[in-house]
């Protein structure tokens, strides 16, 4: 064997080892589940508690009867005679008097305008619910982002040294005189080119990292977890019953709660008609008459040309604008889900296809060329075309790898939580 033969034996087929190999994590890499706990509690889903929390009170302001009112009176002062000698509380001529008075509501008004408070509670509770699962998507797809940029500048890296190692070697064999000058320039160009994609891979490596930090609220240099990355699932895609999960989203329960409270609304104005009562009585006491004299009274609005027609009618509209929000999200989130299913089985399919298929014949494909370059069996424009096209497969099986993770995790997210160990 030559010493060309041994040279490039020794030196082009080693690498093709190295791309197949993926490095160890270090031991502090985030890992998933860490960062989703951290997106469950980020500044995004501090603010749908807070407008939990308004929403609660509004319970609290709403499940109260009327108060009663306190007054107090002094009357019948004869300015012309005088009010007499004496104290004033006991012996002048003043008739003073001290009542209480309270609103009677009736037609269940208190009841009707609770259940509105409260549904909306429930709905501001939907609500937090499904920013966490926006929050959620946002992370996990920023997680395998930056799981994807991590692989994809090892991969570079390696790439650049075997670019590199070939173009030494190309040097040193046109000093001996066995390659054109021509030939080791394209070398170079390959090494140039090499160092490129690995300065772009590092920069993508560090926009990923800020991107995740910015979702879950931590510092930079993050990096993640190799052991994350998802086992392909079943190509034919997951099943299940779409409609029972459409009814379970967030989305639809926040919606289906506030048709509830605009249902209890309409109520609640059609009671208006039916008039509160206020009802009081009061204790007099005038010197000279007598000093125990009780006052029983009832207020009673009069509807006379307005029956709450205004009132009414609003609450008719916003009853009837919370119907059609309903079905408009009904039909968004089932569209959603339908969506999320099938790209989970056309991102697996295409996955496996590079991972079984395309992939493992690039890299023979690679090694046959180095090999037979070794030999001199082919031409330095096939040994680099190969090399080429086993670079494009690899970043390419790794963009469809990385979608696959984000579609799945994206359709478990919505359906099964539980299975990224995610509460519901």
């Amino acid at each position: 064997m030559s010493i060309r033969q041994l040279i490039f034996i020794a030196a082009l087929v080693s690498p093709l080892a190295g791309w197949a190999q993926q490095s160890t994590p270090a031991p502090a890499a985030l890992t998933l589940a860490q960062t989703l706990a951290a997106a469950r509690d980020n500044s995004d889903v501090a603010l749908a508690r807070h407008a939990l929390a308004a929403a609660r009170s509004d319970i609290l302001s709403a499940d109260h009867a009327p108060a009663p009112v306190l007054s107090a009176k002094t009357a019948s002062i004869d300015l012309q005679n005088g009010i007499g000698g004496g104290n004033l509380l006991t012996r002048k001529r003043i008739d003073k008097s001290i009542g209480i008075d309270w609103t009677w509501e009736r037609g269940n008004k208190r009841a009707l305008r609770t259940l509105a408070a409260q549904r909306n509670a429930d709905a501001a509770q939907a609500d937090v619910n499904e920013v966490q699962v926006q929050q959620l998507q946002a992370a996990l797809a920023a997680y395998y982002d930056l799981l994807a940029a991590q692989q994809r500048a090892r991969e570079t890296a390696e790439m650049e040294r075997s670019a590199k190692e070939l173009a030494r070697l190309a040097q040193r064999r046109v000093q001996a005189g066995d390659l054109s000058v021509q030939d080791a320039a394209r070398t170079s160009i390959e090494a140039e080119r090499a160092r490129a994609d690995t300065q772009t891979a590092l920069l993508d490596k560090e926009n990923a990292a800020l991107a995740l930090a910015q979702v879950i609220g931590r510092g930079v240099g993050l990096e993640a977890s190799e052991a994350d990355w998802p086992t392909l699932s079943d190509p034919n895609g997951p099943g299940g019953d779409l409609a029972a999960w459409v009814e379970a989203r967030a989305d639809v329960r926040a919606a289906t709660a506030r048709v509830q409270a605009a249902q209890a609304a309409l109520d609640h104005a059609s009671a208006l008609r039916k008039a509160d009562w206020t009802v009081g009585a009061s204790y007099d006491h005038f010197p000279g008459t007598s000093n125990r004299l009780v006052e029983l009274r009832v207020s009673v609005p009069l509807q006379w040309g307005y029956r709450y027609e205004g009132e009414i009618g609003r609450a008719q509209a916003e009853y009837t604008q919370a119907q059609d929000t309903l079905e408009k999200t009904r039909r968004l989130a089932q569209l959603d889900l339908q969506h999320l299913q099938q790209a989970a089985a056309g991102t697996a399919q295409r996955s496996a296809s590079f991972d079984n298929g395309i992939l493992p014949r690039a890299r023979q494909v690679a090694q046959s060329a180095e090999l037979a370059y070794a030999k001199g069996a082919t031409s330095l424009t096939d040994l680099l075309d190969a090399r080429r096209t086993l670079r494009a497969t690899a970043l390419e099986a790794l963009s469809a790898r990385l979608e696959h993770a984000k579609a799945l995790g994206a359709w478990q997210l919505r359906t099964q939580p539980q299975t990224l160990s995610v509460a519901p």
